[in-house]
């Protein structure tokens, strides 16, 4: 299992620039088709609302290949500081 997790987390780091690139590729294509003003501001909040998400599965997967998430405590007993 835990090498699926760190599979998961190789996954992970790789999908976030990806998106973010593909987002904004996206976002200056629609822009370009349709000028107005409406347009931008939809398309700069989805870019600015979406670049911290991706920057978080870039996190959780570094975390996942790290093997972080070997040990998952099952109750609050478990947790250690």
């Amino acid at each position: 299992m835990d090498s699926i997790k760190k599979a998961a987390g190789i996954i992970w780091i790789l999908l976030g620039p990806l998106s973010i690139y593909y987002l904004v590729k996206t976002a200056a294509g629609e822009i370009a088709k349709k000028p107005v003003i409406d347009t931008r501001i939809q398309w700069i909040v989805f870019v600015v609302i979406f670049i911290p998400i991706a920057i978080g599965i870039m996190i959780f997967g570094y975390y996942a290949l790290k093997g972080e998430y070997k040990h998952l405590p099952k109750n609050s007993a478990e947790i250690e500081d």
